[in-house]
């Protein structure tokens, strides 16, 4: 399966472009996106973000709102009377056990650890927990959603489509150095060809590697 992997990355280099990360959002700010982001848009999520970073301007405001009103702020999200708690959780936890809101602490960590910590929380699943610290700080994670999971069983590399079980297996397949462009090249495949139901084959650049191509080209 590696040399497979080392055969399909630089496929997808040429024809996505070449991933590399850089620092972005810092960690409490991609948490919470992430949080926002559950079961709604790209756009939604990012609305959500603005509107709670407008209206709050530090996060201690955010952490000692009514509830209520957190989850007004966020409701272009979706789901808001569930984010809002998971929200305050961290913030809460951050501001009891570490006298500061910033989780750049878990940089210190080893992943696993990391993780762990995470997903202690209400509402943050392994996805979330590897969003975070893949684009925060770059650890070698793969944050695997439905789109992932999908693309990498019709290609054989895992026998599962459920993303916690495919999550678990790819982390321990795909090379540390290649973990961001591998998320990065396998999330744009599943949202803008490899489709659930009507999966675009013909346009796919791994469409003579796909064991299951032939199921979908008429």
């Amino acid at each position: 399966m590696h040399n497979f992997l080392l055969q399909v990355l630089p496929i997808l280099d040429g024809f996505y472009g070449s991933r590399h990360w850089r620092p972005g959002r810092n960690a409490l700010d991609e948490l919470v996106l992430t949080i926002l982001s559950q079961n709604t848009t790209d756009r939604n999520s990012g609305r959500a973000f603005h509107e709670l970073k407008r209206t709050y301007s530090t996060w201690h405001q955010v952490c000692n709102a009514p509830v209520g009103e957190l989850a007004h702020v966020i409701r272009i999200a979706g789901l808001a009377h569930s984010k809002a708690p998971r929200i305050q959780s961290v913030l809460q936890h951050l501001a009891t056990d570490y006298a500061e809101y910033s989780l750049d602490f878990l940089a210190q960590l080893p992943p696993s650890d990391a993780q762990t910590w995470l997903t202690n929380h209400p509402g943050i699943g392994p996805k979330t927990a590897a969003c975070v610290l893949l684009f925060a700080f770059g650890m070698p994670v793969v944050p695997v959603d439905t789109h992932i999971g999908r693309v990498a069983y019709r290609l054989g590399i895992v026998d599962t489509e459920n993303p916690v079980k495919a999550q678990q297996l790819l982390e321990t397949l795909v090379a540390d150095d290649h973990k961001y462009a591998f998320h990065m090249h396998f999330i744009q495949l599943g949202r803008l060809i490899c489709h659930a139901r009507r999966p675009l084959c013909a346009q796919c650049p791994l469409q003579t590697l796909c064991p299951r191509a032939s199921t979908y080209v008429a």
